[in-house]
């Protein structure tokens, strides 16, 4: 009796075993293959599922939802040699489940690497500024890169992102110092170019007073011997009026020099009867 018994739990085992390797359910979301002594057999999809006890055998259970790819930063030199560092994510999704378990080892990896790679030899081929200034560009380039791998792998590569793309930290401190010598020389030039124009004006102004000044003494001169032409004139060949005009400025200069307050001596030319007397002429 006891073996009997020890007989009908091992087949109620045994059937529960079969029951539980022969009925799947796939939960929505998910694909799985299923391969029967070691070849491929059928993909399950979501629901039940029948398969045949012992032979079949679930190999892959993959993802069909949109997955996640984070690819890690890297560093990478551009075409001026320049080091920076980038990093991705991708979305992809799984389209084709018999070529993503037997196309590639591991497709997650293998993805996340070509974008690695293609990611390298793009940025390579511009300038640090095109590279900095040309996100979009960039990724519009690395999704056409790694989608026509990713169709060989039963993928479909929905979008890739830039999430960082900064100069190295060493690359970084030079274009600070960079920018600010920029701004320094800019301050230069600014203050040279005020400088020399601040000269400019000033020789002109210099010039412009010079001329000015010489124009008015062409004038001046021009004035006293239109004057001087007009006394003579007037005086004709008679010294006399002469004699008196001379006199008369004479009395005029001792007068104000009699009454300057700092006028302590009046000096009286010795021939002042001689001069007198040839301004007023004699008798």
């Amino acid at each position: 009796m006891g073996d009997l018994g020890f007989l009908v739990i091992a087949f109620f085992v045994f059937a529960a075993v079969t029951i539980a390797k022969g009925v799947r359910i796939v939960p929505q979301g998910e694909e799985w293959i299923v391969e029967r002594l070691g070849k491929y057999h059928v993909t399950l999809r979501p629901g039940l599922n029948i398969l045949i006890p012992y032979l079949d055998q679930v190999r892959y259970k993959l993802v069909t939802k949109d997955i996640i790819l984070d690819v890690q930063e890297q560093e990478v030199i551009t075409k001026d040699n320049a080091v920076i560092r980038t990093n991705a994510i991708a979305f992809i999704k799984v389209t084709d489940p018999i070529k993503a378990v037997y196309g590639v080892t591991d497709f997650s990896e293998a993805i996340r690497n070509m974008i690695m790679t293609t990611l390298r030899s793009i940025i390579g081929e511009m300038t640090l500024d095109e590279a900095l200034s040309n996100r979009d560009k960039i990724k519009a380039r690395l999704r056409e890169g790694v989608a026509d791998e990713a169709i060989d792998w039963g993928l479909t590569v929905k979008s890739v992102e830039i999430q960082d793309i900064n100069p190295s930290d060493s690359m970084q401190k030079a274009m600070e110092a960079q920018a600010s010598a920029e701004r320094e020389r800019k301050a230069m030039v600014t203050k040279a170019e005020g400088t020399k124009q601040s000269t400019i004006l000033n020789a002109e102004a210099q010039l412009q007073s010079a001329r000015l000044q010489a124009e008015a003494q062409v004038t001046l001169a021009e004035a006293s011997a239109e004057a001087i032409k007009r006394v003579a004139a007037a005086v004709g060949s008679e010294d006399a009026p002469m004699r008196y005009l001379l006199g008369q400025k004479y009395v005029e200069a001792m007068v104000a020099l009699a009454n300057s307050p700092n006028a302590k001596t009046i000096v009286i030319p010795a021939d002042l009867q001689e001069s007198l007397r040839g301004i007023l002429g004699k008798k």
